[in-house]
């Protein structure tokens, strides 16, 4: 007799009427995954009307960014960086290669100096970034055998900072789904999408939203988006730093968090120290890069405004750039020494603005083919 808690009958019939079977009516063999019954749902129509809700909510989010001014661009992406650094490794060693911080990256544009030179040459600068280590990259590299301009911002530069250091191992350790990946995101994607740029991500808009200070935390707000790419890593500054006063106000003030010293500013000593390792990572590699037959050549980038306040107190000229020249015995050009590399418009002090960039590219190539040395025609 069955008792009121269970039973005498194992089978069980599902909501479709169909007999599911139960692990008593299996002894000795292991029970079967659970099969539940899909219940009936117009699923054409819910999958439609989650696909025209992901529609219209991409469509808002792409027109909120295109009303704030973005456009699409190529992000400056480590994949991006290691196409234009496999260049010299799949034959182009002998190019001009370009070396910098950001200020080469968005000043020296690539079509004005091609049609100038005949030749694009290969655009290797990082935002944020001391060029000493992909210097060191090319020291070591014999493939490379060209003319290597290096970009000196003196606060990344002499300070070793490298913000995004981690490219070149990205660019040592890429794989080929990670190349696949890159490669149809800058034909696919990036090219039709305001949206797609990391300084827009939702995760980002949030933090960035003024939520309170917590005690004790010394609160800096982040470099925002400044910049508009091309596939072989063109760049020149965002219109919007250009255009709209209250953009490039917050640029400043960013700018400005920096030269004020706080708890992680290194003593005087320490500074002199780091200064003069720098100093001795570019000696090293100017002897290995020059015996090997390449042309080095140091630019200084031209700079305003409070940022060249405080680079002339923190970072003067004579401790930092001619120390740096005479001890390389590598030839130099600071837009200080040329009427042609002065007058140009800096709207957060630190970038050209994309007209005075062109002019800029310009004078400079003219200044190099006339002074220094002819870049390498095209084959």
């Amino acid at each position: 007799m069955p008792s009121s808690i269970s039973s005498s009958d194992s089978r069980v019939v599902s909501t479709s009427g169909a007999e599911r079977l139960t692990a008593a009516d299996r002894p000795g063999v292991a029970q079967p995954v659970p099969m539940r019954d899909i219940p009936v749902q117009p699923w054409n129509r819910i999958f439609l009307g989650a696909l025209v809700l992901f529609v219209l909510l991409m469509g808002a989010w792409e027109w909120h960014w295109r009303a704030f001014g973005a456009k699409p661009t190529i992000a400056n992406s480590g994949g991006l960086w290691a196409m234009q650094r496999r260049r010299i490794d799949n034959g182009e060693g002998n190019a001009t290669v370009l070396l910098s911080a950001s200020r080469i990256l968005f000043d020296v544009q690539l079509d004005v100096w091609e049609k100038l030179a005949g030749k694009r040459p290969i655009q290797l600068a990082l935002e944020g970034t001391t060029p000493l280590i992909f210097m060191e990259d090319l020291a070591a590299d014999p493939k490379f055998t060209g003319h290597l301009l290096v970009g000196v911002a003196p606060d990344l530069f002499f300070s070793g900072y490298a913000y995004r250091g981690d490219v070149f191992k990205f660019y040592l350790k890429e794989t080929p789904s990670q190349r696949v990946g890159q490669w149809l995101s800058m034909h696919f994607i990036e090219p039709y999408f305001a949206f797609d740029d990391p300084d827009f991500a939702l995760a980002t808009v949030l933090e960035r939203q003024d939520w309170p200070a917590r005690p004790g935390k010394t609160w800096r707000i982040d470099v925002r988006k400044l910049r508009v790419s091309e596939m072989d890593r063109n760049t020149h500054i965002w219109d919007k730093v250009e255009n709209d006063p209250e953009y490039r106000e917050l640029a400043r003030n960013i700018w400005l968090q920096h030269f004020t010293p706080n708890e992680d500013t290194p003593p005087p000593e320490k500074m002199r120290q780091t200064l003069n390792e720098q100093i001795d990572r570019a000696v090293k590699a100017v002897t290995t890069l020059r015996a090997r037959g390449v042309q080095v050549l140091f630019v200084r980038p031209p700079s305003a405004g409070a940022y060249l306040e405080f680079e002339n107190k923190v970072l003067p000229r004579a401790r930092t750039w001619d120390v740096l020249l005479a001890r390389t015995g590598a030839p130099g050009i600071h837009f200080e020494d040329y009427p042609e590399l002065q007058g140009l418009e800096l709207p957060e002090w630190s970038h050209l603005t994309h007209a005075d960039a062109q002019r800029y590219t310009a004078a400079l190539y003219r200044i190099i083919e006339r002074d220094f040395w002819k870049p390498e025609p095209p084959r």
